[in-house]
């Protein structure tokens, strides 16, 4: 929803510098005067005074300012929030996982979230609609809408008592019918066109490590995808648990799907994959996501950053560069803690010496003191400069915020760097 445009008044501001013309009106300067001693100064009539009614807030204020309330207490209003919406509708419950601390506060963060865009409606409704697809796949339907704003404003109201009033409640009430409408809408279209999930068998489970596997399955029908993108996995060791993971290669002719999974302390769907998951058994596969994909239309150099299984997808796109026949340069960093951490360095450098337009340097973090020791950051700006790349960057949330601003230190252009969402990605780590 784009919030309604304040009504400004003239001249008043950071940076107006006050009327043009003084309070003469419409640029029109007083007439000079010979000095002379001022009179004492007294009142203007009432009537006279042109004070300014004070401007009401805008909606987006209105949103941003409950959001500044409840962000120190987040945890409670989102307690709070799902103790609403299962006591007040019970058979919602289903449509959650059984443990709920593992993904609780996703979909009253993903509400959140998009309060704030709802004065930037390109943003709001390209997140939302992503949203609205991928809700599918919970068994979400439109008339469970109502239901969540209900309990939304209900978390609000109560935990946000100084900046909540009848006007901050209508803000709330007009931003969450934009979203849910737009997320309705996303899923009704998406429907048309697409299942909910596939259904995919593991057709092959290739241990690297002792807590690495690459995992590969067969969809039960047609699954378009773009290398560079990722999708989400439920397992059928834990039912309505679903994470992140991004696609090892380009889409291949025989229509496969493999994933680099690394095992993580407490990661129900990880450790499962790793340690349980056998050819034969059936996983679930949600829509395709991610925008990190190769723009085949300018003959840009590719420079990208991999950490740890995070080279997955780096992968695709060197494929995907290959299969467009173009010679673009590709220069590839494959960053790990240690040697051990380089499990896909074999595949790595075979497809260099396929390919003689591709860079692969593998980068390990210690302090060895070698040449390819230190870190991705340093390594990256050693071997520069890269203001004329694109950059893709896939790995940790912490190696992509660090890759982000080393990238932007150097002169990359900020639009030119790509990389999978942070917050989706915090959600593969378990």
């Amino acid at each position: 929803m784009e919030a309604p445009t304040p009504q400004s008044a003239a001249g008043h501001g950071p940076g107006s510098g006050g009327r043009q013309g003084g309070w003469f009106g419409r640029g029109h300067q007083a007439p000079a005067e010979p000095r002379r001693a001022a009179p004492p100064e007294t009142p203007a009539p009432a009537q006279d005074r042109r004070a300014v009614p004070p401007e009401a807030p805008s909606d987006a204020v209105l949103l941003r300012r409950t959001m500044a309330e409840i962000e120190p207490i987040a945890d409670r209003v989102t307690s709070y929030f799902y103790a609403l919406l299962f006591l007040r509708h019970p058979g919602l419950r289903d449509l959650f996982p059984a443990a709920m601390d593992t993904q609780r506060d996703r979909l009253f963060n993903a509400l959140l979230t998009a309060a704030t865009h709802a004065d930037d409606t390109a943003t709001l409704t390209a997140y939302l609609t992503h949203l609205g697809r991928g809700h599918r796949k919970y068994g979400t339907l439109p008339e469970h809408y109502p239901a969540v704003g209900e309990a939304l404003l209900g978390a609000l109201a109560r935990h946000a008592p100084q900046s909540w009033g009848p006007r901050t409640e209508a803000a709330w009430v007009g931003a969450y019918t934009t979203i849910s409408q737009i997320m309705i809408d996303a899923a009704a279209a998406d429907e048309l066109r697409a299942p909910a999930w596939w259904q995919a068998e593991v057709v092959a489970h290739d241990l690297r490590t002792r807590d690495i596997a690459v995992v590969t399955v067969r969809p039960d029908g047609p699954y378009p995808f773009r290398a560079g993108q990722y999708t989400s996995l439920e397992t059928p060791w834990w039912p309505r648990v679903w994470r992140h993971y991004s696609f090892a290669s380009a889409p291949r002719s025989d229509g496969l799907l493999s994933f680099h999974v690394k095992a993580v302390p407490a990661g129900w769907v990880s450790t499962a994959l790793v340690h349980r998951a056998r050819p034969g058994d059936v996983i679930r596969l949600g829509p395709p996501a991610g925008s990190m994909t190769v723009d085949h239309t300018t003959g840009n150099g590719l420079l990208c950053l991999g950490g740890g299984t995070g080279i997955a997808p780096i992968k695709a796109l060197v494929e995907d560069v290959a299969r467009h026949g173009r010679r673009r340069s590709v220069d590839v960093f494959y960053g790990a803690r240690g040697n051990h951490g380089l499990y896909d360095i074999d595949t790595m450098l075979r497809l260099q010496q396929t390919h003689p337009w591709l860079s692969v340097r593998p980068v390990v973090d210690d302090d060895s003191g070698g040449p390819l020791s230190g870190g991705l950051p340093q390594a990256v700006r050693e071997a520069g400069p890269w203001h004329t790349h694109d950059a893709y960057l896939s790995g940790p949330p912490g190696m992509i915020r660090r890759g982000v601003d080393t990238l932007v230190g150097i002169g990359v252009p900020a639009h030119r760097i790509r990389h999978d969402s942070i917050e989706e990605l915090v959600g593969a780590t378990s």
